[in-house]
Parts: C-alpha cells; sequence; structure tokens
C-alpha cells in the first residue's frame, strides 16, 4: 500500500483523524454542558449528587473542568493540525510552506498540553495534600521529545518546500 496519494495510508490516517475530531468536539461540547450545569446548579448540589465524587469542592469541580476543556482545546488544535497536514499527503504534496505553520502549532500545542499537566499536577497538589506523595514530579521526556521532533519536521518540510519551489523555478 502507499503512503501518499487516494486510498493510501495516508488517506486511511486522515479518515482517522476526522472520526478522532468529531470525538474531541463533542467531549469538549460535553465539558462545557458540564461546567454549565454546575454554574447553574452550583457546585456543592454537584457534589452532592455524587456526580465528581464526595470529596469535590465546587474549587475543584471548577478547576477540574477547566484543566480538562484546556487539554481538550489543544487536543483540537493539534488534530486539526495533522488533518490539514495529511490532507497534503492525500493529495501528494506534502512539501507546502502552509505544513511548516501547522507543524510548528503542533509543536507549540504539544509544548502546551504538557506545561497543562504539569499545572495540572500542582493543582492536583494543592487541592488533595493527603495524595501529593501519589502524585509523578518527573518530567514526561517522551513527550518533550515528540516537542523537538515536531519543530525538526517543520525544518524538514520547509526545506522541502523550498526545494520545490526551486524546482519549479528551474526551467
Amino acid at each position: 500500500m502507499r503512503a501518499m496519494g487516494p486510498g493510501s495510508v495516508s488517506s486511511i490516517l486522515k479518515t482517522a483523524l476526522d472520526v478522532v475530531y468529531v470525538a474531541l468536539i463533542v467531549g469538549a461540547v460535553a465539558i462545557l454542558l458540564i461546567s454549565l450545569a454546575a454554574a447553574v446548579l452550583g457546585g456543592e448540589q454537584l457534589r452532592t449528587s455524587g456526580v465528581f465524587g464526595a470529596a469535590s469542592t465546587p474549587m475543584v469541580i471548577a478547576g477540574g473542568l477547566a484543566l480538562a476543556l484546556l487539554a481538550f482545546g489543544g487536543l483540537i488544535v493539534i488534530t486539526q493540525s495533522l488533518r490539514r497536514v495529511f490532507a497534503t499527503l492525500t493529495i501528494g504534496e506534502p512539501f507546502q510552506v502552509d505544513n511548516v505553520r501547522r507543524l510548528r502549532i503542533i509543536g507549540f500545542a504539544l509544548l502546551a498540553l504538557e506545561l497543562l499537566s504539569y499545572a495540572a499536577r500542582a493543582f492536583a497538589a494543592s487541592v488533595v495534600p493527603e495524595d501529593v506523595e501519589r502524585i509523578d514530579y518527573w518530567p514526561n521526556f517522551t513527550a518533550w521529545f515528540a516537542v523537538l521532533v515536531v519543530f525538526v519536521l517543520a525544518e524538514v518540510f520547509r526545506e522541502g518546500a523550498r526545494l520545490r519551489r526551486e524546482a519549479e523555478l528551474t526551467i
């Protein structure tokens, strides 16, 4: 099976990314609806209903929902950018200047998600101090490596776009 073009692995991955993108949008809307319910009903009613657990306070609920919404936002940005990159792979034209920008956006979104994970850990440590020893404070080296790889790939695509432009100008 081919890597690029119609009917290729790229087109299959593009379809999978489309499904994931829709699922992330649905998840983000669900979080927004839960946030609205928390605002309308009040955090105390949600806490006592058992939806978020008996130990949850309105602050914990609001903070957790805000962090979840930010995480979903980052994943939506990454997925949308990947969808557009794979669309260019599907048509067989990967070395476009737009893909350089898309890959950089993915890199910054991955960076933001990793930093958000540190914020989530700090938030968890502040609201559930008895579980502080269970919170992992080590950096995720795989995530940091992925950030670097995406930025390097952006530069590879930039160089590929430059070479493609030069080839088009050659008579």
